[in-house]
């Protein structure tokens, strides 16, 4: 927001509303910006909660067992033994 103003031109700023507003109006200035500035992010929330396709998508995993590495997988009865016993060329 201030990337190319710098420390003292931030207290150069601060320094002129001082002696614009004076000591007392400062606090109340600053609770009036801070409710301002809730109020306005409370109801972009309400807008942004209102529309249906803010809602995120439900999405179904489906999960699959894995045989870790250097284990053989289980064998159904009957399952011909001769494919896991083929090799190829070196």
């Amino acid at each position: 927001m201030f990337n190319g103003i710098g420390v003292s031109g931030i207290l150069l700023l601060l320094v002129i509303a001082l002696l614009l507003f004076g000591p007392n109006k400062l606090p109340e200035l600053g609770r009036a910006f801070g409710r301002t500035l809730r109020e306005f992010k409370e109801g972009a929330r309400d807008i942004m909660g209102d529309e249906p396709s803010a809602k995120p998508a439900r999405q179904e995993i489906q999960t699959v067992d894995v045989e870790p590495a250097g284990q053989e997988p289980a064998k159904a009865s009957g399952e011909s033994n001769s494919a896991n016993q083929r090799r190829l060329p070196e």
